[in-house]
């Protein structure tokens, strides 16, 4: 899910609206390297850790400014991964840290739900918060990766596939290699372990990634940890609170849902199966990369009655199509594993976008299935769905400066 746009100045330490030193950098993309699927690297600008000490300083955040020990550099990558069995190019972030000595960890960081191309972090300049925040933690000596994730940035010609377990997993797994073979270009030696944090639909990306990191190890990666955060990790779960519900502040989610299932499973009709019109034949039109959140929830409703089919509410729906719905809903619920690296869920207790109780149930289902309940934490923060990321944050670089 999104989280508000005026908190992502917290996304790492900081927000700053002092005006920035510009970096030299070389615009000249870098070659791939042989057996790698790193298909182009363009450095798009640089950080010294002597500016991001000054922006900590200004924002007047209580933090340990010696902690920021390296300069930065920012490359935009294009990499290869696959989607639905084919080969597909998608993009990101990778910030290397400078330095030619010590061996590093990667740690990759999953944003919230973005709608608009131009909120893909590749297409980001280096001066934005957003950039910001991610340099700073690579000059915490973490090589650090930013998918775009399917559907922008480079795989802009895909409907993104949102609340999808196998591409969300991929794009992200893809990119740590991709990063690996990056800072092997660069003399940045990575020395395997790997770290993942995100926010919202981050929160399910990262587990996601998480899963399949375990269920299929990848050679010269060690995954340390996890950290996802206020995401709608049962998926079902999540859509049946908002059909209860009789009003949803954000009626895009589940549209975007449905889109995105709509589009994966290639199943024209369910749009019109799950909404009452006008909005059923609105809704595929109100997606195309150039619309906000704000101007999707403007153009739907937050009565619930009046945005889904009354059958659909009821639970008595006979359009086959609907049950088949339900089932990649559960298929895509990441309830049915027993993670064996450490898992820091984090959620506010006030969150009424995302309920903490889909992060309690999804702590609840993992605990059950024979987990090292040891290796599971569950982390009430206090706020909101936006409030709670400040909270979020700070332990989040805790915890990382600990286990690095």
């Amino acid at each position: 899910m999104r989280f508000a746009k005026n908190n992502l100045r917290w996304l790492l330490f900081f927000f700053l609206t002092v005006a920035v030193l510009s970096c030299s950098h070389n615009d000249d993309p870098a070659p791939p390297s042989e057996e790698s699927n790193l298909v182009e690297a363009t450095a798009t600008g640089a950080w010294a850790a002597e500016q991001l000490k000054l922006f900590v300083q200004l924002s007047g955040r209580d933090f340990n400014t010696e902690l920021l020990a390296y300069d930065v550099d920012i490359y935009r990558v294009v990499y290869e991964t696959t989607y639905q069995g084919n080969e597909i190019n998608a993009s990101g972030l990778v910030l290397l840290p400078k330095t030619t000595g010590n061996a590093l960890p990667m740690i990759s960081f999953h944003r919230g739900t973005i709608v608009k191309q131009s909120d893909a972090p590749s297409t980001l300049t280096k001066e934005h918060e957003q950039v910001i925040s991610y340099a700073g933690r690579a000059s915490m000596g973490f090589i650090t990766a930013v998918p775009d994730m399917i559907g922008f940035g480079e795989s802009k010609d895909v409907f993104h596939p949102y609340y999808v377990e196998e591409p969300a997993a991929t794009a992200v797994i893809d990119l740590h290699r991709a990063a690996h073979a990056l800072a092997r270009e660069k003399n940045v030696e990575f020395d395997k372990r790997v770290f993942l944090a995100g926010y919202s639909q981050g929160g399910y990306i990262t587990l996601a990634a998480h899963k399949a990191l375990e269920a299929n190890p990848v050679e010269d990666f060690e995954l340390v940890a996890s950290f996802p955060a206020a995401g709608g990790y049962d998926v079902l779960a999540m859509h049946d609170h908002i059909l209860t519900e009789d009003t949803y502040p954000h009626p895009y989610y589940l549209a975007y849902v449905v889109m995105g299932y709509r589009s994966f499973y290639d199943e024209d009709d369910l749009v019109s199966v799950v909404f009452n019109e006008p909005y059923a034949s609105r809704i595929p039109g109100l997606f195309d990369g150039n619309n906000s959140a704000e101007d999707i929830n403007a153009q739907l409703t937050t009565d619930t009655q009046t945005l889904v089919r009354e059958d659909v509410l009821l639970g008595t729906n006979t359009d086959p199509l609907y049950d088949y719905l339900q089932e990649k809903l559960e298929e895509n619920s990441l309830t049915d594993w027993a993670p064996k690296a450490p898992v820091f869920f984090y959620h506010g207790s006030a969150d009424v976008t995302v309920p903490i109780g889909n992060t309690q149930g999804t702590y609840d289902e993992l605990i059950s299935q024979d987990t090292n309940a040891a290796n599971l934490h569950l982390i009430t923060l206090d706020g909101t769905h936006s409030s709670a990321l400040e909270g979020y944050i700070e332990d989040l670089v805790k915890k990382l400066e600990q286990m690095k």
